[in-house]
């Protein structure tokens, strides 16, 4: 109904099916009223051969190709059922020069439009020079064609067929699939309509398979007659095959959008790195084995693995007053979902706080390979301005050493083939140990040293991707991954305790006005 409203809006396609009949009729009464049109409801819609169409009608492209429809032909058809309108418009593709428009107008009891409507319609168009029309049992809008029939509003061939003969076999009232389509009186009856159109003028066969045969007849008789022209053929454009159909003919390479080379979940099971997910359990692979295989695509040898899951356990939280654990504190309490209490913790890894694992690792590399001394190494990046990735903390020193340090230096010295990396650091600790006492190995640089020498001494990984796990930033991720359960630790904690909104108190903040 608004659409009606709209000036610009002549005409209206409703295909839904099952709309209330006190609706459609008032829809009908605002058509007329306002020189408008409704086909449907219920309708698949209407066509006009090589222009437009409005619906479903027709089908596929491959089927418009097949029915000629890419381009007009010399008939108009009007039906009741939108399945058989597709069936007739490959019957006059066969049979005639193809169809010039045709209109389903839905199987209803009300209809928006009727088929003397469109009949009267498509008398009035040139280039239509046959009329088919397919009607059904129940319901007497075919009678009024046979009114206009008999009046002589119809100057064309009309071709007709009613279906629905089979519900006299019936002993009982029988309804088909439309909601008009259902067996009443006499008068509504496939077998008295068809009686009625053939007295007032239509053409209409004993039976549905005599349609084709009468439609071929009509129009041949039409050509003779020097009342059609043949529409002449053309070559419609081909038909693109569809993408995924030609790929599977491997007719065509389409690009990828994403590569992964870390995993893959198109058979039975996921694997991981080719490895299926049934031999990880029955295995017993611990997490330590699943990053081997999803970070480094390949199966590290146990004591690497139980090292990863060592810097795991280690780093998995560092205390409530560390800046990301602070963060995540607050949101919490600021009732912010768990998602982003753990990214507003993340957000402050970096280069001074929990970061440098990564940096560590390449300028103890660096400095590792080229031979410098502690002095040479530490005094030239004091040169440059840069403070020594993996050296210093705010609590521990030399009399407070850091035990998650000692642990892994511990099980490398006992574990890994070589530590020549983690020497070199521990070498460089004593050094800047003598300028002050809190400048010690923290835990970034002691992770970031051994897994240079796991890297290294493993023999699975060459110079090349060594190179390529630092510069990407494999090691930081090893501190986002295990901070990630203390930082959901504390969002859960604060919950528990049902903490309220957070204010930083004003005795702790220094109002000054001097910069």
């Amino acid at each position: 109904m608004e659409a009606f409203k709209q000036p610009t809006i002549r005409v209206i396609a409703i295909i839904a099916e099952g709309v209330p009949e006190g609706d459609t009729k008032k829809l009908i009464a605002y058509a007329r009223i306002n020189n408008k049109v409704i086909i449907g409801p219920a309708t698949v819609g209407g066509i006009q051969a090589g222009a437009f169409k409005i619906g479903d009608t027709a089908g596929t492209l491959e089927n418009i190709i097949h029915c000629k429809l890419y381009r007009p032909g010399s008939v108009g058809f009007v039906s009741k059922s939108g399945g058989m309108s597709n069936e007739l418009y490959n019957v006059l593709a066969r049979v005639t020069d193809g169809l010039y428009e045709g209109i389903a107008i839905g199987g209803d009891v009300y209809p928006g439009s009727t088929l003397s409507d469109h009949v009267l319609r498509l008398n009035n168009i040139p280039q239509i020079k046959l009329i088919v029309v397919l009607g059904e049992l129940g319901g007497r809008d075919e009678y009024s064609l046979v009114e206009a029939l008999k009046q002589g509003k119809v100057s064309k061939p009309v071709i007709a067929w009613v279906s629905g003969t089979c519900a006299k076999l019936f002993k009982s009232e029988v309804q088909f699939g439309h909601a008009g389509a259902k067996s009443g009186g006499d008068l509504e009856s496939a077998q008295a309509k068809n009686k009625a159109l053939e007295e007032a003028g239509a053409i209409v066969p004993t039976s549905f398979e005599g349609l084709e045969p009468a439609i071929k007849i009509a129009f041949q008789k039409l050509v003779e007659d020097g009342v059609i022209l043949p529409t002449q053929e053309i070559v419609p454009p081909s038909v693109p095959e569809d993408l995924s159909s030609a790929i599977k003919s491997g007719k065509v390479r389409a690009p990828t959008h994403i590569v992964s080379t870390i995993c893959d979940d198109r058979g039975e099971e996921p694997t991981y790195a080719g490895v299926a997910m049934s031999t990880i359990i029955e295995k017993d692979f611990g997490v330590g084995d699943v990053i081997s295989l999803l970070w480094f695509k390949r199966s590290l040898p146990r004591y690497c693995t139980k090292f990863i899951e060592m810097c795991i356990l280690l780093c998995a939280d560092h205390g409530p007053c560390v800046s990301g654990a602070h963060n995540t504190i607050v949101t919490s309490r600021a009732g912010k979902d768990l998602v982003s209490c753990l990214v507003s913790g993340l957000l402050t890894i970096g280069p001074r706080f929990g970061g440098a694992i990564d940096d560590a690792a390449r300028y103890f590399k660096d400095a590792n390979d080229r031979k410098l001394s502690p002095y040479e190494f530490v005094e030239s990046m004091k040169g440059k301005g840069i403070r020594v990735p993996g050296i210093g903390h705010r609590i521990k020193s030399r009399d407070n050493r850091d035990k998650r340090v000692e642990l892994l230096q511990q099980y490398a010295r006992s574990h890994f083939p070589s530590v020549k990396y983690m020497e070199y650091a521990v070498i460089v600790e004593t050094y800047t140990l003598s300028k002050a006492s809190n400048l010690v190995l923290n835990v970034d640089g002691c992770i970031g040293s051994l897994f240079l020498d796991l890297l290294a001494s493993c023999a699975m990984f060459s110079q090349q991707e060594i190179d390529e796990i630092i510069e990407i930033g494999y090691l930081n991720g090893l501190f986002v991954l295990a901070r990630s359960i203390g930082l959901i630790g504390h969002t859960f904690d604060q919950r528990r305790l049902k903490q309220p909104l957070y204010r930083h108190p004003w005795e702790d903040v220094l109002y000054s006005k001097y910069v």
